[in-house]
């Protein structure tokens, strides 16, 4: 009797334990599934772009702490570093699909990133939320990506216009990182809207090429000076970038440096000091201009957050992408993944923190740029550019 009790004993303990282990207890957290719902980001937090991903993270955590719960569950941030490499970011978005299993993805800084990663997540049905990634590539023939920035045909028209109409620049020469997505379809739109507004076929005197990563630019930079722009279009990352100004300022060149949006970065600062003073960008937002009730939010609990800090417009969007997966699942009532990808794609006047969102049939957002110029030390507004 007592041998038949403990064989009975001995099977309801198995019973239970494989009970409990229907939860399956995730390694990142210790949380059941059923009590949270995981978003990824994938960011670069190491390598080339890594002050970039670090940006945008401040503000997607942001955004976490002030809305931390949605449909009743907490909300679990997922981050994994791309390494600012195209088949780390590819192996980051699998590894949020495969094994974390997550309903919605933010990323990436870098357009190359966001890129490498759009196969995975268009095959595996994962909405993901591009954050300043602005080649047009990015979302083009992929239903389950968007983004909350503008893109590089406006961008690039941004800053045509800016060097023909305000530097009245009839000649420009462009400095382009060939390796760069980002950086070479920048510098085409421009290019092609430059032509259009001079009607001049030749007026880019100069296209220069360097790689990320390289340290001199002389040579480059030696054959752009003969050349003699009235402006210089430096799309780029923002380490080779600042000391391509600084080094062109050494040689002697006087022509203003007008860029993208990748240049809104202390490194961008600290790398060219004094040499970038007057470099004029392109960018997604200006504290100096808080646009929705959102904005102040936002600013309020950034500087709250982190010490004080004035926040970079990337760090804006970052945030923007955590908000907008929010909305989305709250209209849907589930985290279902393709109904959120249905549900993002309805999206209507979103009042986000670096202005109001409406997604075009790309999913690309319809919003305004700002330009701003680096004076005395610091990032400065200048102007807000509406889209046509």
């Amino acid at each position: 009797m007592k041998k038949k009790i403990s064989i009975l004993l001995a099977t309801l303990m198995v019973m239970t334990m494989g009970l409990s282990g229907c939860g399956k207890k995730t390694a990142e957290s210790g949380s059941t599934d059923s009590d949270v719902i995981k978003i990824g980001v994938f960011e670069p937090m190491t390598g080339a772009n890594a002050a970039g991903g670090a940006l945008e993270i401040e503000g997607i955590k942001l955004a976490n702490k002030l809305y931390p719960e949605v449909l009743g569950k907490k909300v679990e941030l997922v981050l994994v570093d791309n390494k600012s490499d195209k088949v780390e970011a590819a192996s980051a978005a699998a590894r949020l699909v495969d094994k974390d299993k997550v309903t919605a993805i933010i990323g990436s800084w870098g357009s190359s990133l966001s890129m490498a990663a759009g196969d995975v997540v268009k095959k595996a049905q994962i909405p993901t939320m591009g954050t300043s990634c602005t080649n047009p590539l990015v979302t083009k023939g992929n239903e389950y990506y968007f983004r909350v920035c503008f893109i590089d045909p406006f961008q690039g028209t941004v800053m045509a216009n800016y060097a023909y109409s305000t530097l009245k620049a009839k000649k420009v020469a462009i400095v382009q990182e060939v390796s760069n997505d980002y950086a070479i379809g920048l510098a085409k739109y421009f290019t092609d809207s430059f032509k259009q507004l001079t009607g001049d076929p030749d007026c880019i005197v100069a296209v220069t090429n360097y790689n990320t990563g390289d340290q001199d630019f002389t040579a480059q930079l030696t054959n752009l000076k003969a050349k003699n722009p009235d402006v210089i279009f430096a799309p780029g990352n923002f380490t080779e970038s600042a000391l391509v100004i600084k080094q062109a300022k050494q040689l002697g060149i006087t022509a203003p440096f007008i860029g993208g949006d990748t240049w809104e970065t202390p490194e961008f600062l600290t790398i060219g000091k004094e040499a970038v003073e007057g470099a004029t960008f392109s960018t997604f937002f200006a504290t100096e201009k808080p646009i929705t009730k959102e904005s102040e939010k936002f600013l309020t609990e950034y500087r709250k957050e982190y010490g004080g800090k004035e926040p970079a417009a990337v760090a804006a969007l970052g945030y923007d992408a955590y908000i907008i997966l929010l909305d989305g699942l709250k209209r849907v009532g589930a985290a279902d993944s393709v109904k959120l990808r249905d549900e993002l794609a309805k999206t209507k006047d979103f009042q986000g923190a670096a202005g109001v969102i409406n997604f075009d049939e790309n999913r690309d957002a319809v919003k305004s740029a700002v330009i701003k110029e680096v004076k005395d030390g610091k990032f400065t507004f200048k102007e807000v550019i509406q889209p046509k």
